[in-house]
Formats: C-alpha cells, structure tokens, sequence
C-alpha cells in the first residue's frame, strides 16, 4: 500500500534537484574546516539572521545541546517550557550533558510571557540553582505550532538582559514561523545568544542542524560539538542539501500551511473529534471523543493508507511537509469524512 505520511515533516526524502546539488558539491574535510560547501552554508546562514558564524551539525538534538552546554555552568538552571522539545525528547541530556536543572514553567500553548520568565528567575542564594538561561521553542512542536511574536521575544530578551541571562532559541521550525509571521530572520538574530535551525524537517534536507552565534560562542561550541562525536569529514554532501533548502524550500512552507488548514476544517466537522486546536503552521493536532483510543485510531487510519502519530492523551498529529501535496490532503479528508465512529 503507498501511505499517505502525516507522522512528521522529519520523513521528507530529497528532490531531484537536490539530488543534483549533492551530488555537484566541493567536499573537504569539515574538521579541519576544509569543506567549501559546509563553511558556506555555514556563511549563509549565519549572514541570513545577521548573526556572526555557525556550526553545521548532524541534528537539532546536538545543536541545542550544544547551545545548553556553551551558555551555561553546571548547577545552573534553564527556564524553558514543560512543553519543550529540550525536555521531553532529548534523552534527559540538559542534566547528563550540562549538568543543570530545569525550571519548567507550565503555560496552555508552550509560549512564554515575560512576566513568567521574571517570575521564575531564582533569586541569589547557595540554596537554589543559578538561573542563568532562558529557552523558547518555535514553532511548538506540542503546541500545535504555534508561534512567537515578535514583541513578546524582545520582552522576554529585555528581561534576560537586565538579569543577565542568555537566550537561547530552538528554531526546529523556525521558518515556519517566520513564513507564518512575516518576520525578518535578522530580527531574531538581534535577540538571541544562539539559534538553532533544523534543515531535515519542513525544508526537506535528509539531514543536518545549524547553531547560530558569535564567534566566541561557537569556538566554544567546536569543542563541544567535538566531544559530543559530532566531527563530521567531507560532509559537504549533506550541506550542499542544506543550502538548496534554504534557498529553495522556504517560500513554499506556506503551502504546507494551507494543507494543514484544509485538514483541520475537515476534521472539525468529523463526530469523531471532540477538538482541532488552532492550526498555526503545518502541524494539525486534534483531539478523539473519550470513547475512542489514539493508538487504535491511528492503526485504522494505517489501514485506510494515513499514517498519523498518537500524540499524548486522546490525540492525534498530522504534519504537513515538502511530500505533501494538495491530492494527498483531498485523499485524506475523503478517508475522514468515510470514517464512523
């Protein structure tokens, strides 16, 4: 059967064209940075957030590891949302890589407010952790992909400033957002002492994260990208992928966009579903009647050709990306409005 994939925009496999682009790159060995096409998609990058410099890595696991580790000390706290990728699915590495606590603050959407970064910075006293980071996600992967304004950031980099703390910011989808938004990279670049930005999910790269930071940052960052095994050799491969997706496959996130929308109208007028949270970007979460269970929903949609993933208690994610085209989403909402309860 040829299943129409919505578990993740992570299962995006390269176009031709960037078949070609891989296929075509210059390739040296990237530790000794000696590969042409990773120093420049390294450039790229960091010129597009108008930040200094980069580092090209295998995942944004590591780059936010990364990030964690460089701006912090052990026995320093992270203020960062219960719903953040950086606590729930990367392996308890805040503790076993940086040896520092989370402060998890509980909001509805995965958003922070300044208001509640202030409220939750320690005071100075041997009994607590230092706070000495704040992280923000966007989109958030939890929260349906929702994102940031603008001035909400700039508050919360406000208060980090006069606490002196560092931000940092898990941009795993961050031109989703920016496309959502309307946003200028450089803007962000202003505010954050790191940004990490994945290139294998919405842009459609097979592999590869970038850390965005100063000079000093991301020296501090080769070290620790070093021990991690990070150390990649003619990797170029894999960044000639990158720079074709960000100079070919950010416009498009809007479409994804829209599909996700069409796929949310649909299900909102299903019995099945007691609730489709608000669509923002290209992730669709939508919640079953309590009688019915995620995994066995799933596993029926599986056998209709859909394959979605569970998604925590009563629900279900779709997520649109570069595979997904209007006939997939048209084949879908005719496989959810044939479903009965």
């Amino acid at each position: 059967m040829n299943y129409i994939d919505f578990r993740s925009d992570t299962i995006t496999r390269p176009t031709p064209a960037m078949l070609d682009a891989m296929h075509a790159a210059k390739v040296g060995d990237d530790v000794y940075g000696e590969d042409p096409t990773i120093n420049q998609l390294q450039i790229t990058a960091a010129q597009l957030f108008g930040m200094e410099t980069a580092l090209f890595c295998p995942s944004g696991t590591m780059t936010n590891q990364i990030a964690l580790r460089v701006l912090t000390q052990p026995q320093d706290e992270v203020i960062c949302d219960r719903m953040s990728h950086i606590y729930n699915y990367e392996g308890g590495g805040i503790a076993y890589n940086s040896l520092i606590s989370a402060r998890l603050v509980h909001t509805p959407n995965g958003i922070l407010s300044p208001e509640v970064v202030r409220e939750n910075i320690n005071p100075e006293d041997i009994h607590f952790p230092k706070t000495s980071l704040v992280a923000l996600e966007n989109t958030v992967n939890k929260g349906g992909g929702n994102c940031y304004d603008l001035a909400t950031i700039r508050a919360i980099a406000e208060v980090c400033r006069l606490h002196g703390l560092r931000l940092h910011l898990d941009g795993a989808r961050l031109f989703n957002a920016l496309v959502a938004t309307g946003d200028a990279p450089t803007e962000y670049g202003k505010l954050f002492d790191t940004i990490s930005i994945c290139l294998s999910k919405g842009l459609g790269a097979p592999v590869g994260s970038l850390l965005l930071g100063s000079q000093r940052t991301i020296q501090h960052a080769l070290r620790v990208r070093k021990v991690l095994g990070g150390g990649m050799r003619q990797a170029g491969y894999l960044a000639a992928a990158g720079l074709f997706a960000l100079q070919n496959n950010v416009a498009r996130l809007a479409d994804d966009h829209a599909r996700a929308r069409a796929l949310a109208d649909c299900l909102a007028e299903q019995p099945y579903v007691a609730e489709v949270v608000p669509v923002y970007t290209n992730i669709v979460i939508f919640k079953l009647l309590s009688t019915l269970d995620p995994l066995q929903f799933s596993q029926r949609l599986k056998s209709s050709g859909i394959l979605a993933n569970p998604f925590g208690k009563g629900a279900i994610r779709l997520v649109t990306h570069l595979d997904i085209d209007d006939q997939s989403v048209d084949q879908a909402i005719s496989t959810f409005r044939a479903i009965k309860n």
